[in-house]
């Protein structure tokens, strides 16, 4: 996919893309998104596949604090999902 594509001329939402994931990967978005509304969730990771991940762990054995910090999760609903 080789474009000659204009910099300055893009619109804020693509120049922060293009900055973001480089001029290839922001036309592969551009391609396959363009005209949709995206939105994000605020958290990286979905809450019942973390559950099914954590589910059983020892909890002896972990330092809750670096999982809360590492998926971002409080401590407390880390324990409860290792105890489901």
């Amino acid at each position: 996919m080789t474009r000659n594509v204009d910099y300055d001329a893009l619109h804020p939402s693509y120049k922060a893309l293009w900055d973001l994931v480089g001029e290839e990967n922001m036309l592969k978005i551009f391609n396959d998104f363009r005209g949709t509304q995206l939105q994000l969730p605020m958290r990286l990771y979905e809450r019942n596949a973390l559950e099914h991940i954590l589910h059983g762990k020892d909890l002896e054995s972990i330092n809750v604090q670096e999982l809360a910090n590492r998926y971002g999760f409080s401590p407390r609903w880390i324990k409860e999902a290792i105890k489901k």
